[in-house]
């Protein structure tokens, strides 16, 4: 496996705006180095832009990268690494942070719902094994994604599952803001320790 202890971290937020608050907007800001793709105001629940903001930006990144996604950042990081472009080769590994389920019914009504995801190019979501390592990060209590979907996500993607506990959507709505446990994780994956 390549070294990857200069790893860039590319965070993949989700469908919000700017949360300044948000534990990847902290993580950002704290991380010597590290990207986020920003937020889209035009085609923002096209998923076929989104993959093509990882793609832009994984180009503009030199060596190794690790991701770091939460929420739709996930499906969207699936969708793009199903692509097997040659930039997902440089990925040293991922942290995949409360997924949501596209097989929901509907969501809170503060979000985008399940159809309107699908009819956007959300669905089918790839469900294969992943090209690199990973960690998905689930939340026994997420009303965008129960935990047996989280699991069946993760067994498909071959994702190491890591379960939280009753932490919500892992968003500052249920108190994240600061999530200290990301760069425990992200370290295991800069060191090699997640199997592929």
């Amino acid at each position: 496996m390549q070294s990857t202890g200069k790893a860039t971290l590319l965070i993949v937020p989700g469908l919000r705006g700017e949360a300044p608050q948000h534990w990847q907007s902290l993580l950002a800001a704290e991380v010597p180095g590290a990207r986020t793709i920003p937020p889209m105001n035009e085609n923002g629940l096209s998923c076929a832009a989104r993959v093509a903001a990882i793609e832009g930006a994984m180009a503009a990144i030199a060596g190794p990268v690790i991701l770091v996604a939460h929420s739709a950042g996930v499906l969207m990081v699936a969708h793009w690494a199903a692509l097997g472009t040659p930039a997902s080769r440089r990925v040293a590994g991922a942290l995949l942070a409360a997924p949501p389920d596209l097989r929901a019914g509907e969501w809170p009504a503060n979000y985008p719902q399940p159809e309107q995801l699908r009819a956007q190019g959300w669905s089918p979501l790839p469900e294969g094994p992943l090209p690199f390592p990973s960690i998905l990060a689930a939340s026994s209590d997420d009303y965008l994604c129960g935990m047996a979907a989280s699991r069946r996500l993760a067994a498909g993607w071959g994702s190491e599952l890591v379960e939280l506990g009753e932490v919500g959507h892992l968003n500052p709505a249920a108190g994240y803001g600061p999530w200290p446990s990301a760069l425990p994780l992200i370290e295991r994956l800069r060191c090699g320790l997640v199997a592929k």
